[in-house]
């Protein structure tokens, strides 16, 4: 027998319905106004009898060659629990925030991890101003190690972005650009996520565009955050 607390409710589970303890159980919890629901293969037993609700789980036999291994009268029981289950996930919109707060670590609960979840914030954001000089944005990209970094307007609305690979096209193109502000030579309107975005959604925005960075931004495009692709992959996305 095993019994299930919801609520203030009891689900008891036995396939024959007569286990005297769970009999005195159910009569116990009944004298304690504890509503009781049976779930027994047979309806007219003691257990069914002294519960306030029954749900009737009978099977034709068992699946055991003898009929006496308990077998199909389990996995009969296993059905009405799931069913009961998605029932009640269903009545209180149970949704995938839910699970993914119940069942952080598995790999389910991993498929529902927000990017607020994983986002780099304050001091480990790359961030220059859009007057910083080229020499300054260097020195943040290396050392937040994001090979990216943020450019911002006052007031902390994202500009732009440069990425090493920019580095490199501009020394292709010209070595003195380097000379010029972080404003002058970002790429402006960067492609950005929104924080209550999924994860998953976040890894493949950065494999379709071939990219390893994104930036998070707030309402009014304020910089909130920054997401690396190790920081998913870390993660176990």
């Amino acid at each position: 027998m095993r019994s299930v607390q919801i609520e203030h409710d009891d689900i008891g589970l036995r396939s024959s319905g007569e286990t005297p303890e769970v009999v005195r159980l159910l009569e116990f919890a009944r004298k304690r106004d504890i509503r009781t629901i049976a779930m027994t293969g047979v309806p007219e037993s003691s257990v069914a009898r002294a519960a306030d609700v029954c749900l009737s789980v009978a099977i034709p036999r068992e699946a055991c060659p003898l009929n006496l291994a308990p077998t199909a009268s389990t996995t009969a029981m296993l059905a009405m629990g799931d069913a009961l289950a998605m029932s009640l996930s269903a009545q209180r919109g149970f949704r995938p925030e839910d699970f993914a707060l119940l069942h952080p670590a598995g790999s389910l609960g991993r498929r529902f991890l927000k990017v607020r979840d994983l986002m780099r914030t304050g001091d480990h954001i790359p961030r220059v101003g859009t007057s910083a000089p080229m020499t300054e944005a260097i020195h943040e990209m290396s050392r937040k190690m994001m090979g990216v970094t943020a450019v911002v307007e006052d007031g902390g609305r994202l500009f732009g972005v440069i990425s090493d690979g920019d580095l490199r096209r501009m020394l292709e193109r010209d070595a003195k650009e380097l000379q010029k502000t972080a404003g002058a030579c970002c790429r402006v309107d960067p492609r950005t996520i929104a924080a209550d975005e999924f994860a998953t959604a976040a890894l493949e925005i950065m494999r379709s565009q071939k990219i390893t960075s994104l930036f998070i931004v707030e309402d009014g495009g304020k910089l909130a955050g920054a997401l690396h692709m190790h920081d998913l992959l870390s993660a176990g996305l």
